[in-house]
């Protein structure tokens, strides 16, 4: 950590260390060169939380309504990564992803998919079956659609060199640094956190997990409640890594808030599969006996958790037992690789993803932002975020921007 000079006010102040704090206070110093910007994280490094639990993929924007942030800034995303990391020496690979439809249904599911990339710009190969399994010989299906634009990183590793850059162009990060509070004024806004304030002139927060709380703090009541789900994965054992030579993801379905299990090639050369989507009961708590008080009751007294089991239901226990007996969870896989076998599925850390839900029990499905005269906050940042985070940055620079300009 670069030192840190005692100063009465910062121009900019940062709530998170993930891949979206870190993007934006990397580029609100290109925007306001000369101007201070402190990034504060209550963990001990950048990226701990879902920034650092994901599949680690370069999405196309393959599933994103046309026009919505989520299209537009993934498909700027994919390009704007890949570039970020060619510029930095940060490895990673272009190899593309499979979607496989298994039955006629999916297969109809599947013309729909291609329309939709046709709209978002997104380049496609359709395949019929001989095509799949040429392309790869361990996966059944009856065609597929294959996306080149795809890729594979380590997260992690871009956030933490976001954070070298931040630090080098004479920014400060101030990790094990948790904000208890938020008092805004006419001139600036406080920041509190445990033993210490920090005084900026206007506030980004980008903090995942906490987004509505942190939301509150700053004196908006937000319509909506961050619900946490678990994505449990598997890592193949080291003989299947080259099992298959792209990214395998099932044809999804519409009815459902997440995309399915997959086999995700990682840049370590290893190969994953998952993650489900099960309801947890903390929201930072990674393992399947992790249960916090606050957060469950928070949670299940919310009128849109209720909603939300109630649209989901069948979905939801069908999760829960594939959850508990791992022969349900690999049914699921081989449905398009029935080679693998229940041995085959090693222990993997798992990820916890912030879903932010309406009262009515909808799934909010794009990007969400509130602000004050001073403040903005990241409310919603579901997945394609990681992909997205340099446009996201932009996008919030942008929005801050026009706070100072008025």
């Amino acid at each position: 950590m670069a030192a840190d000079l005692e100063r009465d006010i910062y121009d900019f102040i940062v709530i998170g260390g993930g891949i979206l704090g870190m993007s934006t206070a990397w580029q609100l110093q290109q925007k306001y060169p000369g101007k201070s910007v402190l990034v504060l994280e209550k963990e001990s490094s950048a990226a701990q939380h879902q920034t650092g639990h994901n599949s680690g993929v370069i999405h196309a924007g393959v599933y994103y309504k046309p026009g919505s942030l989520k299209a537009k800034f993934c498909k700027e995303g994919n390009r704007a990564t890949k570039a970020f990391c060619l510029a930095h020496d940060i490895p990673f690979e272009q190899c593309g992803k499979l979607l496989v439809a298994t039955d006629s249904a999916e297969l109809e599911r599947m013309q729909a998919l291609i329309g939709r990339c046709a709209e978002n710009g997104i380049e496609v190969d359709v395949l019929d079956q001989s095509m799949l399994k040429a392309k790869e010989p361990n996966i059944q299906g009856v065609g597929g659609l294959f996306v080149p634009s795809t890729g594979i990183v380590n997260y992690t590793q871009i956030t933490q060199c976001m954070g070298d850059l931040i630090e080098q162009a004479g920014g400060h990060i101030h990790f094990n640094t948790a904000v208890t509070g938020i008092e805004e004024f006419a001139d600036r806004v406080t920041v509190y956190t445990d033993g210490k304030r920090y005084h900026g002139r206007y506030l980004v927060a980008c903090a995942g997990l906490q987004s509505d709380r942190v939301v509150r703090m700053m004196g908006l009541e937000p319509d909506f409640r961050i619900i946490p789900f678990r994505g449990e994965y598997f890592r193949l054992s080291a003989k299947h890594n080259q099992i298959v030579n792209h990214l395998i993801y099932p044809i999804p379905n519409p009815d459902l808030p997440f995309l399915g299990v997959h086999l995700t090639r990682m840049i370590d050369g290893s190969v994953t599969v998952g993650p489900n989507a099960v309801l947890a009961f903390k929201r930072e708590g990674y393992k399947k006996t992790d249960v916090s008080l606050k957060d469950s009751f928070q949670m299940l007294t919310y009128p849109g958790m209720i909603k939300l089991l109630m649209k989901h239901f069948k979905a939801s226990v069908s999760e829960l037992k594939n959850s508990i007996s791992k022969k349900g969870y690999l049914r699921l896989v081989q449905k398009y690789c029935p080679e693998l076998s229940i041995n085959d599925l090693e222990s993997y850390p798992a990820g916890i993803r912030a879903q932010a839900v309406a009262k009515n029990g909808d799934v909010i499905d794009d990007f969400l932002f509130m602000n004050t005269s001073r403040s903005l906050a990241v409310c919603n940042a579901p997945s394609p975020a990681a992909t997205s985070a340099i446009p996201i940055g932009k996008h919030i620079v942008d929005k801050v921007s026009a706070l100072v300009d008025r």
